[in-house]
């Protein structure tokens, strides 16, 4: 079973205050991070969509597999709807989507998804209660998804009409996304 990462990277990072696939973490930026964490989890292709300051993520982050979305103001869906469209070309059987501003999102977390890899697969990680990511779809669904994805809402909307497979990651693993910076530490 062939699963391709997709990093979704191509917003402005307005709250934030500056695209976050930018930011720094650990020795690189969260891009290198997100597509390290997808491919260590055994995710071949992986494709980082790109938008706002495109060139400059390319700069800092060379050896990635990139594919630019024109359409990024318009939201997260348009960078799904390019990179699942760019992802169509593979031999991929899923796709394992990960957003650029999510580090606590782990390779672990990406192979307890990986394992129910299935082209009509729809899973997503759990924490608790709640659906989280990574998220994992089946190629018999991308077509769906790329319909009905509207705004930030990317599959949202798609996944709450069908039925979904949820693994518990929350063990190894944290969803928190960062749309603002960390508060300086005080001295």
């Amino acid at each position: 079973m062939q699963i391709a990462g997709l990093v979704l990277a191509a917003g402005a990072g307005r709250r934030y205050g500056m695209p976050k696939a930018l930011v720094r973490h650990g020795d690189g930026r969260l891009v290198d991070h997100a597509a390290g964490v997808l491919d260590a989890g055994g995710c071949v292709p992986v494709v980082v969509v790109v938008g706002a300051e495109a060139a400059r993520v390319r700069a800092v982050a060379p050896g990635l597999s990139y594919v630019d979305n024109p359409d990024w103001a318009t939201g997260m869906a348009s960078s799904l709807r390019a990179g699942l469209a760019a992802l169509a070309a593979t031999p991929a059987d899923a796709a394992m989507v990960l957003l650029v501003d999510m580090p606590g999102v782990t390779t672990e977390a990406v192979r307890r998804i990986a394992a129910l890899a299935a082209p009509d697969a729809l899973v997503t990680g759990g924490y608790g209660t709640r659906r989280g990511h990574p998220v994992l779809l089946g190629r018999e669904h991308w077509a769906g998804v790329a319909e009905t994805a509207t705004g930030d809402r990317g599959a949202r909307d798609y996944l709450r009409a069908r039925p979904v497979r949820v693994v518990q990651v929350g063990d190894v693993a944290d969803d928190e996304d960062w749309d603002v910076p960390a508060p300086a530490p005080h001295a």
